[in-house]
C-alpha cells in the first residue's frame, strides 16, 4: 500500500466517523422544536449533546485539513466547484454553534425561542447538504482537463443528489432521535421513541430509492465490496427499525450507526482510486495520484497522524466516557 492510498483510507475514516458522530447532533438538533415542550426539556435535549457536539465537528476540519493537506488538487477543484453550497453550510454551522452559547445568555422567551430556530435550521440544511455533496461525488460533476469545475450551483442538484439528501436528512433524525432515547427520561424519551418511529419508515424508503438509483445514475456498482457494503447499509436500517419497534435502544442505534459507517465506505470504495468523478470524461476525474501532494508531504503527514490520533482518539473516548449518563432536570443549573 502506498502513501496516497493510505490517506485515502484515513479520509475514508475520518468521514466515517464525522458522519457517525455529528449525525445524532444534527438529529437532536432537527428534533429540538419537536420534542421540547418546555424550555426545561428543550434545555435537556441540548445539555445530551452539550459535552460532545463541538469535539464532534472537530472530525470534518481534521478531514478538511487533511484533504487540503494530503491531496490539495482535490481540495481546490471541490471547494471552488462546491462553493455555494459548502458557504451555506458553514453560515448554518455558524449560526448553530453561536446558538447552543448564547441560548442561556438571556431567560426571555423569546431570546430563547429565536435561537432555538438557529439550532434547528443550522442543523437541519448541513444534514441535507452533506447528503447532496457526497452523491455528486460519486454521481460525477462536470470537470475539465485542468481540474476545474465548470456548473453552477444548480448543476449540483439532480433527483439522484436529491434523494441523497433526503436520505442522509431522514437518516440523521432518525440517528438523533435514538440517541436521545438512550440519553433522556421519562416522557422525552418516550417522545423520541415516537419520532424515531415516524423517521423511520421514511428513512428505509428514501436509502432503498438511493441504493436502487446508485445503479443507473453511477458506476458504484461496478464494484462488488461497494454493492455489498450499500446493502448492508440498507439491511442495518432495517434491523434498527425493528430493535426499535422492540425497545433495543442501544441496538438501534449501533444498527442505525452502522447504516451511517457503511454507506459512507461505499461511497468511498466505489470511488477509489478517483476522489472526484469527471461527467464529462472519465480520462479527467480526480484520482488520488493526479490530485496528491508530494510523497515527501505525505510522509511527513503519515509520522504526525500516526504519533498524534491516537491520543485525540483517547480523548474523545473519555469524553464519552465520563458524560454517559442520561441527562434529566436534575441536571440543569440555574
Amino acid at each position: 500500500m502506498d502513501l496516497n492510498t493510505l490517506w485515502f483510507i484515513l479520509l475514508a475514516v475520518l468521514f466515517t466517523g464525522f458522519f457517525f458522530l455529528e449525525g445524532f447532533d444534527y438529529g437532536v438538533g432537527i428534533l429540538l422544536l419537536f420534542l421540547g415542550r418546555d424550555d426545561m426539556q428543550r434545555r435537556m435535549i441540548i445539555n445530551s449533546i452539550g459535552p460532545v457536539w463541538d469535539g464532534n465537528e472537530v472530525w470534518m476540519i481534521t478531514a478538511g485539513g487533511a484533504m487540503f493537506a494530503a491531496f490539495p488538487n482535490w481540495y481546490a477543484t471541490l471547494f471552488s466547484g462546491f462553493y455555494l453550497a459548502l458557504f451555506l453550510m458553514l453560515v448554518a454551522l455558524i449560526l448553530r454553534g453561536v446558538a447552543f452559547e448564547f441560548r442561556s445568555k438571556d431567560e426571555r422567551p423569546a431570546w430563547r425561542g429565536l435561537w432555538d430556530w438557529l439550532i434547528w435550521g443550522g442543523s437541519l440544511v448541513p444534514a441535507l447538504l452533506w447528503g447532496v455533496a457526497m452523491t455528486n461525488l460519486i454521481q460525477g460533476v462536470p470537470i475539465n482537463a485542468q481540474m476545474e469545475y465548470t456548473g453552477t450551483f444548480w448543476t449540483l442538484l439532480s433527483p439522484y443528489t436529491l434523494v441523497g439528501g433526503v436520505a442522509s436528512l431522514l437518516i440523521f433524525t432518525l440517528h438523533g432521535a435514538l440517541f436521545l432515547t438512550l440519553k433522556t427520561t421519562g416522557e422525552l424519551a418516550e417522545r423520541a421513541r415516537r419520532a424515531a418511529l415516524g423517521a423511520g419508515a421514511p428513512a428505509v424508503l428514501a436509502l432503498l430509492i438511493l441504493v436502487l438509483m446508485s445503479y443507473t445514475r453511477t458506476g458504484i456498482f461496478d464494484r462488488a465490496g461497494a454493492a455489498i457494503m450499500l446493502w448492508v447499509a440498507f439491511a442495518a436500517l432495517v434491523l434498527a427499525c425493528w430493535f426499535l419497534f422492540y425497545r433495543r435502544y442501544g441496538l438501534a442505534f449501533v444498527a442505525n450507526g452502522l447504516t451511517v459507517a457503511l454507506a459512507t465506505l461505499s461511497l468511498f470504495t466505489g470511488l477509489f482510486p478517483r476522489v472526484m468523478v469527471s461527467s464529462l470524461n472519465p480520462a479527467w476525474s480526480l484520482t488520488i495520484y493526479n490530485a496528491s501532494s508530494s510523497p515527501y508531504t505525505l510522509k511527513v503527514m503519515t509520522i504526525v497522524a500516526l504519533t498524534l490520533v491516537p491520543v485525540v482518539l483517547a480523548y474523545q473516548v473519555w469524553t464519552y466516557w465520563v458524560f454517559r449518563r442520561r441527562v434529566d432536570g436534575r441536571h440543569l443549573e440555574y
